[in-house]
């Protein structure tokens, strides 16, 4: 299998408003970088696009390291919980809706053929990867401000 890193992030200007998803796939030092937005969102849509449209890239089954600084995905996806929530009929624990199960629903089904591990990074703390996918995010949603 091929070893594959991810580097995502997402950002959003107004929580919701223009948004912007930036993503890095490296594969043996070789890079592909995509970004793009929406007018109206929010962070975590943002967040969960980026991975969405990186594994969108691969072709085949991927050995995956997945590196971002959104809590929100990691969790759901290396806890359980969006497997847990869709199995439930998109309710989390809590009896509430899950939000966003469209893309949890995309994610997971893009997810199935590959194994991944999870690297958290912490967010604006200099990582070179983060701050390149968080600067595509932001220039991304700025094209959609008014």
């Amino acid at each position: 299998m091929k070893h594959i890193t991810i580097y995502t992030d997402g950002a959003c200007s107004g929580n919701p408003g223009p948004g912007g998803w930036g993503a890095i796939l490296d594969y043996k030092g070789q890079r592909k970088e995509l970004s793009g937005g929406e007018a109206e969102t929010t962070n975590n849509r943002m967040e969960l696009t980026g991975i969405i449209r990186a594994l969108e890239c691969l072709k085949e089954p991927c050995d995956i390291t997945f590196c971002s600084d959104s809590k929100y995905v990691m969790d759901g996806l290396s806890k359980g919980w969006a497997k847990s929530w869709r199995a439930r009929g998109w309710v989390k624990s809590d009896k509430k809706p899950a939000l966003n199960s469209d893309l949890w629903a995309r994610l997971l089904d893009l997810c199935e053929p590959h194994t991944f591990h999870y690297q958290w990074i912490k967010g604006h703390a200099g990582h070179p990867e983060n701050e390149k996918c968080d600067r595509m995010a932001v220039a991304q949603a700025a094209k959609f401000k008014k």
